[in-house]
């Protein structure tokens, strides 16, 4: 992938909207079942049961492709934490965190040919992730999810906490998808994902830590 192309313009009408979800969601089956090598325009045209014109009236190639479906990718995260939020009620950073960890794993095990692509292609696709609406709102609805869990939480920046809690997240979470470690069942793999990213916003402070008994001569 040279690098990130946005798609060559916005769909403005119902119809044409439902058109490019059409074409994104074929573009999705075919580069899971072939990669990017054995992905084409007009193989997603066929998935989609449409023209190529009709691709190429949206999407100038592939790569603007692999740049919409990594936007896809970014809603679905946006929309599990939307359900996580929503559902978080009186429950605890710990279940919070469980909850989040089992959502995304499944995202991720459900297309795993096409998380890979995403994954080896995204330092090409970080300039487009910053300016991505969905990707601010992943950041800000993270920060929300983590202020209400505010009391729980020992980092002094929640903003820094969020930026290093999401980092953590997305590499975790898709090995642990991907490239799960032999032997481990799901269960305490899924466990160790939310201890660490736990240890780290529940981590004491450096003056507390210096004042434990573990630290005294």
């Amino acid at each position: 992938m040279k690098g990130a192309q946005k798609p060559r313009k916005e769909p403005r009408q119902a119809r044409s909207r439902f058109l490019v979800e059409t074409i994104v969601e074929a573009a999705a089956r075919v580069f899971d079942a072939h990669g990017y090598d054995g992905a084409n325009t007009n193989l997603v045209a066929r998935v989609a049961g449409v023209s190529v014109g009709s691709v190429y009236q949206y999407f100038p190639n592939k790569d603007a492709l692999v740049t919409a479906l990594h936007e896809r990718h970014v809603r679905h995260m946006l929309r599990i934490l939307e359900e996580v939020d929503a559902a978080a009620g009186g429950a605890s950073l710990r279940e919070t965190t469980d909850l989040l960890v089992a959502k995304s794993l499944d995202v991720h095990r459900a297309e795993p040919r096409l998380q890979r692509l995403l994954h080896a292609d995204l330092p090409t696709l970080e300039q487009q992730r910053a300016l991505s609406t969905a990707s601010r709102a992943v950041l800000d609805r993270s920060r929300q999810l983590l202020s209400r869990h505010r009391a729980e939480i020992s980092q002094p920046d929640l903003d820094l906490a969020t930026y290093v809690v999401l980092r953590m997240f997305e590499e975790l979470v898709h090995a642990a998808a991907l490239d799960p470690p032999p032997g481990v069942e799901d269960e305490p793999l899924r466990r160790a994902i939310s201890d660490a990213i736990l240890g780290y916003l529940t981590l004491a402070a450096p003056a507390a830590r210096a004042g434990s008994p573990t630290d005294r001569p």
